[in-house]
């Protein structure tokens, strides 16, 4: 919930509430951006399908810029927002895992859940898998644990360890994105013409 509990705006009981009415809007926005049909998400890695690169980077713009443009009106205090930890080896074998599930089987964690919400069957069996993962990995952890903790980083963020103003990251990932979107349309474009 940001600084709103911490600052006292609202009570922590109401975290839950606002955890769940959160959780039910991001569920309707996927279902209602078609983020629960594998083949759609799967279409970034074919060139046929580009809404979840668009959306997901728009979405990283809008909340970057507003958080700052918050930040600079006083509204918020960034050094009150939680910085996840950076363990390096585990979050490049983890994103390659991840990766490689998400290609296999169309769906990321949280799209699948929402296919499973509609009773979609292949979302079915991705969250069975996705359970099975889990369990295996809990069972392991011992045996994990080195990977899990080594590589500890701490909570880095690009600004401080380039040493460069967070304004001008923000610049630069938004051109980066503008790109990615004009590539993304391009690449469509030739594989509609090839395949369809």
């Amino acid at each position: 919930m940001g600084p709103i509990i911490p600052n006292e705006l609202i009570p922590a009981e109401w975290n839950f509430v606002f955890a769940i009415l959160i959780g039910i809007a991001f569920g309707f926005i996927m279902e209602a951006s078609g983020f629960s049909s594998s083949r759609k998400l799967v279409g970034v890695f074919y060139g046929y399908d580009f809404a979840v690169l668009k959306v997901f980077l728009t979405a990283t713009i809008v909340a970057v810029i507003g958080l700052h443009y918050l930040d600079y009106l006083n509204w918020i205090n960034m050094d009150q927002l939680f910085v996840q930890p950076t363990y390096l080896w585990a979050a490049l074998v983890g994103g390659f895992i991840m990766g490689v599930g998400f290609l296999a089987g169309g769906f990321c964690p949280g799209t699948s859940l929402c296919a499973v919400g509609i009773g979609k069957i292949d979302g079915i069996v991705f969250t069975v898998g996705l359970f099975i993962g889990i369990l295996i990995f809990s069972e392991s952890f011992l045996w994990l644990q080195p990977l899990y903790e080594n590589s500890f980083l701490g909570h880095i963020t690009l600004d401080e360890t380039l040493n460069i103003s967070p304004y001008l990251i923000i610049f630069i990932f938004t051109l980066i994105a503008l790109l990615a979107f004009f590539i993304s349309d391009m690449v469509r474009k030739r594989v509609k013409k090839v395949f369809y």
